[in-house]
């Protein structure tokens, strides 16, 4: 009996501590995620960290590439599922994925967009006959700094190990010359992560510690080994939204680099202990305006697991002791506070032009979030220099520095575009420049319009005086030349217009100093020498002269700009606003020709005033449809010139439709005159829209010609018009495809039809 109740006794011992072991070696139990590459699709992975966390399964350990590694590094940084899911749909976000930047940050001081540059193509005076590729699609400032803003100050906070963040992480990048995978451990976390994400000529590799490295999926894309090596999982769930088995597509660029580049990845666990979730997903690579898609895809093939992972998975997470560790990890996190700035690899000037712009040695001031972001993409946007890439330390006094590594551009660089029209004004463009930076950036620039209609010359000397502030100081000369006989010849032949040749030449300095980051003050001065020839009449053959009239002097300006359109013609968001006063002080010279009805040369001198004011606003986003209101005004006590062409000719020109800039139109020219016009956009598709552009123009006093020849000006108010535009535009990389109907009513014809390929955009003028 004895021994039978000793028996028991030990028996029960046995099972209590096999009890014991058992609940404490599950207790233990420790889960690792992997979550694949896979692009847009790859945010699949943020549903599946949703649904993981509604059944309260914890994660130890997140292993990520690409896609996968961005999604990993912010949930290890201490973002909550929900939060991830708010930034991958916000503005920022989807900026970042296209290289766009927020139009409030786009530093417009060193804006280029006024002329039909299409493309460029960069290089050095030592690889001149080397063919310069960009190495990304996309521009990669807004990117950068993004990674910086959301993981940089996180990294610095826990001395850039890896294992410190609230949930320890790995990620893998390639390295493509000694072609292997490479896992990252420590070091800064926007940077690996940058590394992971570097799809080639998406976005452009970057250098860690002296090795190139590229997009983690082309050697890893389901990075298994990295968990198995680096952690120390119980049991892992693996994310993996892509295959090797995907067939090269001849229409899909990215595809077939993908496909020539990537190593085939074995996707299968090697062992029981992990369950493979894979979300059907049909978001596309690139197709990050979907990415709401993609992360309801991954929710609901995780919730169609979870059954199977709870037979598994014994552990939970307390979700009220989740959010209070979370908050506190984030809570230890501290706010950027930039004290200092170090600029490498370039040289002491260089050094010294690149902090200016950020935060000069001898400021005191600690930059917050906003004034970072500000001066960071002002720095950017200067061209000079090619390339950024920011890095977060900590320094002692618990504030951060910024450390840049900083690439020049390379120091010449042709523009090529134009205008290819159904019409007689198709225009060639060239532009040749160089740039340098010491202690200031230089830049020259020689730029050519070439075609039957309009041809331009103009050369440009700028200095850069830099600060984060900056100061620019232009030298410049421009030949200016227009043919409206030839572009008039297709659609109006009914109404045989004079012969009119337009010829200019002005040079000048300019002064242009920023006002924030969409906004400029532009002072200019400028002596000119303007030569018209015409005929007065119609009924003119090659026996005849035409008149010549010559106009120069010199003219003052000043100019208050504001701009933050989405583009540089045919915008469709953002907002514009201009201020320009000029004087002006002339001569005229007037010679008729045998049609005009002066017989003697009249010579006489001119001064005028004018103001001029400008504005379009895109205050309506609805959807696929885009509303906004465009108007000017203009104000000139200018006088008379000697005949009636000759006066219209030095009047300002209504032209807030582009095409009007290719015809001379009589009716649409006044001293004084205002306008107010609507623009209504509907996104047929991506980068098709469907744009219709209605006016109102009001000249104030309008030139009439009396029957005798003679000139005067017509009742005030008197005349009226409206005039329209629709187009079918198709955005393509390089400029606008365009078809569009024009209605100016004041002519004889008044519909005409045309289809263009460019930008309809000339050098400026003298003073008209």
């Amino acid at each position: 009996m004895y021994k039978r109740t000793n028996l028991r006794s030990l028996s029960t011992l046995i099972l209590l501590l096999f009890f014991i072991l058992y609940s404490e070696c599950y207790a233990q139990q420790k889960i690792g995620l992997v979550l694949s590459g896979g692009g847009a699709a790859g945010v699949a992975h943020v549903g599946v960290l949703k649904a993981l966390e509604e059944r309260n399964i914890p994660i130890d350990f997140i292993v990520g590439t690409s896609a996968g590694a961005l999604v990993a590094s912010m949930y290890a940084s201490g973002y909550s599922p929900k939060e991830i899911e708010a930034y991958v749909l916000s503005e920022p976000f989807q900026l970042m994925v296209k290289g766009e930047l927020e139009s409030d940050k786009k530093f417009y001081f060193f804006d280029e967009s006024n002329t039909s540059s299409m493309f460029n193509i960069p290089f050095s005076k030592d690889s001149i006959l080397q063919k310069s590729i960009p190495m990304s699609f996309v521009n990669p400032r807004y990117f950068d700094f993004e990674m910086l803003r959301i993981l940089g100050r996180t990294s610095a906070s826990v001395g850039n190990d890896f294992n410190e963040l609230f949930i320890p992480f790995r990620c893998v990048a390639s390295d493509v010359v000694r072609k292997e995978s490479v896992v990252f451990s420590n070091g800064n976390l926007n940077e690996a992560v940058r590394a992971s994400m570097t799809f080639p000529l998406y976005l452009n590799p970057i250098r860690i510690n002296g090795v190139l490295y590229f997009d983690g999926g082309l050697y890893d894309n389901f990075p298994l080994n990295a968990m198995y090596e680096q952690f120390d999982a119980d049991f892992i769930i693996g994310s993996n939204v892509t295959k090797n088995d995907i067939k090269a597509n001849e229409n899909d660029f990215f595809g077939m680099i993908s496909s020539m580049m990537t190593t085939p990845t074995n996707y299968a666990l090697p062992c029981q202990e992990g369950i493979i979730i894979e979300p059907k997903t049909e978001v596309g690579t690139f197709d990050f305006k979907d990415v709401q898609q993609a992360i309801n895809d991954g929710y609901q093939a995780t919730i169609l697991k979870l059954d199977v992972l709870e037979q598994f998975i014994t552990v939970r997470e307390n979700p009220d002791s989740l959010v209070r560790r979370r908050a506190e990890f984030r809570g230890n996190v501290p706010p950027i506070q930039v004290s200092s700035v170090n600029t490498a690899p370039i040289k002491k000037n260089e050094f010294k032009y690149a902090n200016k712009f950020i935060l000069p040695k001898r400021s005191q001031r600690i930059l917050d979030e906003e004034e970072l972001k500000e001066r960071y993409f002002r720095l950017a946007s200067t061209p000079q220099i090619d390339f950024l890439y920011p890095n977060f330390e900590t320094k002692s006094d618990g504030t951060l520095q910024l450390n840049l590594h900083v690439k020049k551009a390379k120091e010449f660089r042709a523009d090529f575009g134009g205008l290819i029209s159904s019409r007689a004004v198709n225009t060639g463009y060239f532009n040749l420049s160089y740039r340098s930076i010491g202690r200031v950036g230089h830049k020259v620039n020689a730029e050519s319009y070439f075609g039957k209609f309009y041809g331009s010359l103009r050369t440009n000397y700028e200095l850069v005086f830099p600060s984060v502030f900056p100061i620019s100081v232009n030298g410049y000369f421009t030949l200016n030349r227009w043919d409206y006989f030839r572009s008039f010849a297709t659609f109006f032949e009914d109404v045989k217009p004079s012969f009119l040749v337009q010829n200019e030449a002005y040079g000048g300095i300019k002064l242009k100093l920023p006002l924030g980051n969409n906004a400029r003050w532009t002072f200019d001065a400028r002596y000119f020498s303007l030569e018209d020839d015409y005929y007065q009449s119609s009924q003119f053959t090659n026996k005849d002269t035409a008149d010549f009239t010559r106009f120069y002097g010199t003219a003052l300006s000043l100019e208050y700009t504001k701009n933050s359109l989405n583009k540089k013609q045919f915008a469709t968001e953002g907002h514009f606003f201009q201020v320009k006063a000029r004087y002006v002080n002339g001569f005229e010279r007037t010679v008729p020709g045998t049609t005009s009805i002066l017989k003697d040369t009249v010579e006489k001198d001119h001064q005028w005033l004018s103001l001029q004011a400008e504005f379009q606003s895109f205050f309506l986003k609805n959807g696929p449809f885009h509303f906004g209101f465009h108007g000017k005004m203009v104000l000139n006590s200018q006088s008379l010139f000697a005949n009636y062409t000759a006066s219209l000719l030095s009047m300002p020109a209504f032209n807030l439709i582009p095409d009007m800039e290719t015809f001379f139109l009589p009716e649409y020219r006044a001293t004084q005159y205002f306008s107010l016009g609507s623009n209504l956009i509907f996104e047929l598709a991506n980068k098709l829209d469907l744009r219709l552009d209605v006016y109102y123009f009001q000249p104030i006093v309008q030139l009439q010609q009396n029957q005798d020849g003679t000139i005067q000006y017509g009742k005030p108010l008197n005349v009226h018009s409206m005039l329209a535009s629709g187009s079918l535009l198709y955005d393509t990389p390089i400029g606008p495809v365009r078809a569009s109907l024009n209605y100016f009513p004041a002519q004889e014809n008044p519909l005409f039809f045309q289809l263009s390929f460019g930008y309809i955009l000339f050098n400026e003028r003298a003073v008209r």
